[in-house]
């Protein structure tokens, strides 16, 4: 299973990078993995601000509907839009092309709070 080691993570399987008070959210290879094949991402949270934890889109595979949960509060200033037409990047590639949004960070403490890999490891193993 790929987790590189330079990502954060959250128990809600996302992973994060944060590069000039911007974070760049996706789903983890473990996540797509028991998700399966992807055919949907939904993000109509564009241009809002939300706070962490809630809602800020969904992931449709062939036999489930997932929830994503925003692993930072902050505004959500972009979607990758080329998942509308290709929604398997996220299977094939969920730390580079798959990505999904970038937010703007509000609350800098929170960063603290995300796993490392070795933690997120841990977690999926238990």
């Amino acid at each position: 299973m790929n987790l590189p080691s330079e990502l954060k993570y959250t128990k809600d399987h996302e992973w994060v990078t944060i590069e000039d008070n911007v974070a760049t959210v996706g789903i983890t290879d473990f996540a797509q993995g028991e998700l399966g094949d992807i055919v949907y991402v939904e993000v109509e949270t564009l241009d809002e601000t939300l706070d962490k934890d809630e809602v800020f889109g969904t992931v449709e595979a062939v036999k489930t509907v997932s929830d994503l949960f925003l692993p930072l509060s902050g505004e959500i200033i972009a979607f990758n839009e080329s998942l509308e037409e290709e929604p398997e990047k996220v299977n094939t590639d969920p730390y580079g092309e798959g990505w999904m949004i970038k937010i703007k960070i509000s609350d800098d403490s929170q960063i603290e709070e995300l796993l490392s890999a070795d933690a997120y490891k841990e977690l999926i193993s238990a």
